[in-house]
């Protein structure tokens, strides 16, 4: 089945720099094409791909899973806003022709843990840590909340080796199966940022970088990611010596906000070949 590539206000959708947007959109179970032509990922009702099909649109493998992939690909968000005015930016007006969807994983408790899994370590223990979960609790597809809480201390010591993440997946996926967290409500656009801001920073193992990770996957822009590749990124490409935090909130602050959109955007813009 194809669909349009396009977004809530009526904005072009860029395929590509949607499926390169952050480096957790690859994490298993998804399999991301290095020139982001094309994704897989297994859903516990089965595998799907998605490619391109042509400019402004994709195909999708089955029909029955078309909801789930707009989701992913946040095709129901409005970037028009946004779009409006990075266009005044000679820095950032390329990403008026689509750029600025982060993909996000079909639910908010995936994105959790999979944020957490990237705190305080390297990418190849976290690509470890996720490819536990998935290939040894879920079969190929991300593990349900009720599996992660009832696997035993031994998985997350032994196998996944998360270390001291370990005892926070298993409390959040416990308070998950129970119904005591529900963590899908956060995507309720009625929720200021500031609800939002502290009931994720009330999770355990979510500091400000995780937060700050997990608000721009919901939609919620105004927070710059700030960590130990973020801001030496960021100094190599303005030539600055030293830059405080405080130095690059200030200049993404015309962009109120979509600052942390429009900070994470510069950052990354090299990291999908420009179209001849």
């Amino acid at each position: 089945m194809r669909i349009e590539l396009r977004g809530a206000g009526g904005e072009p959708v860029d395929f590509a720099r949607t499926l390169l947007s952050h480096g957790v959109a690859e994490l298993p179970p998804n399999t991301v094409a290095e020139d982001g032509s094309w994704f897989e990922t297994v859903l516990p009702s089965g595998r799907v791909r998605v490619e391109a099909d042509g400019p402004g649109w994709a195909r999708v493998s089955d029909a029955r899973h078309v909801a789930v992939v707009r989701h992913m690909l946040r095709l129901d968000d409005d970037l028009s806003a946004f779009y409006a005015v990075a266009a005044a930016d000679p820095a950032l007006a390329w990403v008026a022709s689509g750029a600025g969807r982060m993909l996000r994983s079909p639910t908010v408790f995936e994105d959790l843990v999979k944020t957490i899994c990237t705190t305080n370590c390297t990418w190849a223990a976290t690509v470890r840590m996720v490819t536990a979960l998935v290939s040894d609790l879920g079969g190929g597809a991300f593990p349900s909340p009720v599996v992660m809480a009832s696997a035993d201390e031994s998985f997350y010591v032994s196998v996944a080796k998360t270390g001291y993440r370990g005892a926070y997946l298993r409390s959040i996926a416990s308070e998950v199966a129970s119904g005591a967290l529900d963590l899908e409500a956060l995507k309720d656009p009625a929720l200021s940022d500031l609800v939002v801001t502290e009931r994720l920073l009330a999770l355990p193992g979510v500091g400000p970088y995780a937060c700050a990770h997990l608000m721009m996957l919901l939609g919620r822009y105004r927070e710059l990611i700030l960590d130990s590749w973020t801001r030496p990124t960021y100094r190599r490409l303005t030539g600055r010596a030293r830059v405080t935090d405080v130095g690059i909130r200030k200049a993404f602050r015309p962009y109120r906000e979509y600052a942390g959109l429009a900070f994470w955007l510069t950052l990354t813009e090299s990291w999908v070949p420009t179209k001849t």
